[in-house]
């Protein structure tokens, strides 16, 4: 009952879709029908009283009731997928927002994000004014990288009174780089919208868009949406928060340290306000007066660790090493050293020239999210100082340190003789490793990529083949083999490429990568309206350009080239590196939409 309580909320009887008395009565009396009761009924008789009874219109007819009936069941034994199938079929049957509702959760317990997104889709065309769809909607958008999509369905959640959480949304589009042009026009287009302003959270999407203008270069826009907000709440502390940034972003450092006091004042543990507050002195030149108020705002904090770190970070950032290693330092004497100390140590100390302090100090890293990147910085500071050789005994001897590891550090160095043009004793690396762990499939497959990339395909299939021996359901070695042989054409050898696919597929259902080599297998196969819905699907979880690019190429194969220029013409917008894009334009110049340059 817990389980049921928590997935499935309540009993069907609540659903808007009553049992059938009959449906009902049969449910809960069938187990208790004796033989006798069945010879002596209608079983005998050759009348069937509802052969001319009219169709069911509403309510549950048989089949509903049994999808309804395993779903239910399915759930309860944990079967989440089948229950969430179940639900969905039921949903898109019947039109009932509860049970689209219920297949959501049900994928969601099953973290199945294809059915959750298919069933979050349905419910949304059921409920339109439910603001939960909207919101698992943009979450899922946003994971797969899908900045765009995901704006919208938080301007569709702000548009129906909700909170679209549009300001938190941006920084994070600022802080991870996304495609701020592509963003800023919807949010341009909601605050355009007549009687926008009477919405509730107006202001967070002022913010937002304020916050995406000032990462463009637009001082100006920006600055007219914070004074908008200025009116409308000016005791909001993601408004002065705001206001900080875009003053440092626009030089005006003293603007920057005041915005950043009045926030600190309305959030005194808002630890951003701290940071900006000390930027704002540091690019002032005022060094002393930084440290001075750093150091009574740490005391004010309990000595907080993670903000000492992250002013530490802040003053090398900035280019004041001395003022980092002083934040640092009552750290080293600590039980447990946080890994980023010894990082950011060894950064200060590589950026004082002190190149054996800092190859200590990054050798002193134990695990977690630095050890890589430590001894990556260490091995290209030692090559940067001619010093190859110590670099590649230095990781061979980490190699032996941190077994877990390995692997992480063979690719390491393979990747850092590629950037050197080493390539032969980068494969000399990897097959005397390989040599002594045979079945270690991740340099299995990085020594299959290395022959791909100097064409040497036969050797590329014989380490993807050593692989599934090892492991017949790893679906990067299926999807990387499946898809060489569909993207080569290989005469005789496309329908293996699709088994091999749809094998991967089988493995890792949800992979993009996997969708868009079915969608390309089934195009080379000469049927780009099947390729169509594979590409389509990969393209919505992970709209990069080599997927939109087969997608461009099926569509215009179908005929819809405009729609294929379109999709092109916002990725030569996106970026400036198009490889794949430009393939397809070299192959049919025809879909070069016309305002490229």
């Amino acid at each position: 009952m817990p389980l049921r309580a928590t997935l499935l909320g309540h009993p069907l009887s609540l659903l808007g879709l009553p049992l059938l008395p009959l449906a009902a009565t049969l449910l809960l009396s069938g187990c208790q029908l004796s033989p006798s009761s069945q010879e002596n009924g209608f079983q005998n008789s050759a009348y069937d009283p509802m052969h001319s009874a009219p169709p069911i219109t509403r309510g549950l007819d048989a089949e509903g009731l049994g999808s309804l009936l395993a779903a239910e069941l399915a759930g309860q034994r944990g079967d989440y997928r089948y229950a969430s199938q179940g639900y969905l079929e039921a949903a898109r049957r019947y039109s009932n927002a509860a049970l689209a509702e219920r297949a959501t959760f049900a994928a969601r317990f099953g973290n199945d994000v294809a059915l959750m997104e298919a069933s979050a889709i349905r419910w949304r065309e059921l409920a339109p004014q439910a603001e939960l769809p909207n919101r698992l909607l943009a979450t899922l958008s946003l994971q797969r990288g899908d900045w765009l999509d995901s704006l919208e369905q938080r301007l569709a959640i702000t548009q129906a009174g909700g909170n679209g959480e549009i300001a938190a949304f941006s920084e994070a589009a600022v802080a991870e780089e996304a495609p701020l042009d592509l963003l800023v026009q919807p949010l341009r287009d909601y605050l355009a919208k007549p009687g926008a302003q009477q919405n509730e959270f107006h202001s967070d999407v002022l913010l937002g868009a304020a916050l995406i203008e000032s990462a463009l270069g637009q001082t100006r826009q920006a600055q007219q949406y914070l004074d908008q907000v200025t009116l409308r709440s000016p005791a909001s502390a993601a408004l002065w928060l705001a206001k900080a940034r875009l003053a440092l972003e626009t030089g005006d450092h003293r603007d920057a340290k005041r915005a950043a006091q009045q926030g600190l004042d309305l959030a005194p543990d808002d630890v951003r306000f701290i940071l900006m507050l000390a930027q704002a002195e540091i690019r002032l030149n005022n060094i002393a007066a930084a440290e001075t108020q750093t150091n009574t705002l740490l005391e004010t904090h309990g000595g907080n660790e993670e903000l000492r770190i992250a002013l530490a970070q802040l003053y090398l950032e900035e280019g004041h090493s001395e003022p980092a290693y002083r934040l640092l330092q009552p750290l080293i004497g600590q039980d447990r050293v946080p890994d980023i100390a010894y990082f950011l140590l060894g950064a200060i100390a590589q950026s004082q020239g002190e190149v054996d302090n800092a190859l200590l100090y990054y050798r002193q890293v134990q695990g977690g999210n630095e050890f890589l990147p430590a001894r990556a910085t260490a091995a290209r500071m030692l090559i940067e100082n001619d010093r190859l050789l110590d670099a590649r005994a230095m990781l061979r001897i980490e190699r032996m340190r941190y077994d877990n590891y390995f692997g992480d550090l063979v690719m390491l160095e393979v990747q850092l003789l590629d950037e050197l043009n080493l390539q032969e004793e980068a494969t000399a690396l990897l097959d005397r490793e390989i040599t002594r762990t045979p079945d270690d499939t991740s340099l299995l497959y990085l020594r299959a990529m290395h022959a791909w990339e100097r064409g040497d395909v036969q050797a590329m299939e014989n380490d993807l083949r050593q692989i599934l021996r090892t492991e017949p359901d790893n679906a990067e070695a299926l999807n990387a083999l499946g898809y060489t042989l569909a993207d080569l054409n290989l005469q005789g050898r496309l329908e293996e490429a699709r088994e091999l696919i749809e094998r991967a597929y089988e493995a890792d259902p949800n992979n993009p990568a996997v969708l868009d080599s079915m969608g390309w297998v089934y195009f080379r196969l000469g049927k780009p309206n099947d390729a169509l819905a594979w590409l389509e699907s990969a393209y919505a979880q992970m709209p990069d350009q080599e997927i939109a690019a087969h997608l461009a190429e099926v569509l215009h194969a179908l005929g819809r080239s405009e729609e294929a220029r379109q999709l092109i013409e916002r990725f030569l917008q996106q970026a400036s590196y198009h490889p794949q894009i430009d393939d397809l334009l070299k192959r049919h110049p025809e879909l070069t939409p016309l305002s490229t340059p």
